[in-house]
């Protein structure tokens, strides 16, 4: 592994490339990357005029990649693994989202960044579940329609109760794996701990969190907080950046099923490969690009 290790480091600097990873990938690929975050904050990172390297090596799952493409039109983006694609992605289309829409004329699409790129392109506005609930309450159309992710959905709906929230139903399998009675045994075990929670949680987990919010802000309030134990109701990759982020607290997953599969397709000796060979180039269709483009713009310019 050190071998591996050392080759990446010496390769992306060659190759001018940046490695970005989600907090959901293995310990050992966010060791690897040059910034871990959540969707907002490796968007963010994607638009960054600032940012002085032409390649972009993306380890996440696909959407992530297609993301980080689209915002860097200039850049090449490349992805370990092509087949680490997101189920919840793959549960909305663009034709029968087109179809929703026509149905409820007058309403705006918004759409999580857990979508493709064809989805995001038939949308008003892009949302992570970072900001989902302060976009959708900026904008002025009263009736939404919100996809793909129906947790996230419902969340913003119980959040702002005077808009109309059209469910798409999508939801994230990962997520769904957390279940109300292995909370309550892990919460058994440790009666002191908070529970911080993501929002494509069901409802019955949520319920009993002390706070709900995305991955990164799971991160900052863990750090602000003065509490010294946490269960964490997500995946459980994010454990590897709360512990190594806070070492003198204690985090605690819910349950081992809460891991993506997609997420941890991606390898140190996957990335190795794309930065020898720069295999695995991320496109998006031109037009497609063009119009997925604006929604995840507008949503950075309300963040």
């Amino acid at each position: 592994m050190a071998e591996i290790a050392a080759r990446i480091q010496q390769l992306k600097q060659e190759k001018n490339a940046l490695i970005l990873a989600h907090v959901y990938t293995t310990p050992e690929i966010q060791d690897l990357a040059d910034f871990v975050g959540d969707s907002l904050g490796l968007s963010r990172k994607s638009a960054d005029a600032s940012v002085r390297q032409d390649k972009i090596i993306f380890c996440g799952v696909y959407f992530m990649a297609e993301t980080a493409a689209l915002l860097s039109p200039q850049k090449k983006v490349f992805i370990p693994e092509l087949n680490a694609g997101c189920p919840m992605a793959d549960m909305a289309d663009a034709d029968g989202v087109v179809k929703l829409k026509n149905m409820h004329p007058g309403a705006a699409v918004v759409t999580y960044v857990n979508s493709t790129a064809a989805v995001k392109a038939v949308s008003d506005i892009c949302v992570t579940s970072a900001n989902a609930v302060d976009i959708v309450r900026k904008l002025p159309q009263q009736k939404i329609i919100f996809v793909p992710d129906r947790s996230l959905g419902a969340y913003v709906a119980a959040q702002i109760p005077d808009k109309e929230i059209i469910l798409w139903p999508g939801f994230c399998p990962t997520h769904h794996r957390i279940l109300a009675e292995f909370l309550a045994r892990v919460k058994a075990e440790h009666p002191q701990a908070l529970i911080l929670a993501h929002p494509e949680n069901n409802k019955n987990i949520l319920d009993r969190a002390d706070f709900i919010g995305s991955t990164g802000q799971m991160q900052r309030y863990a750090a602000e907080s003065a509490a010294k134990e946490f269960i964490i109701a997500s995946e459980n990759g994010l454990l590897h950046r709360l512990r190594t982020d806070n070492p003198a607290k204690k985090f605690y997953p819910v349950t081992p099923l809460a891991v993506c599969p997609n997420m941890k397709k991606n390898t140190p000796e996957k990335l190795l490969n794309v930065l020898e060979n720069e295999t695995n180039l991320v496109t998006v269709e031109q037009l497609t690009a063009d119009k997925a483009r604006q929604a995840i713009q507008k949503m950075l310019e309300l963040s």
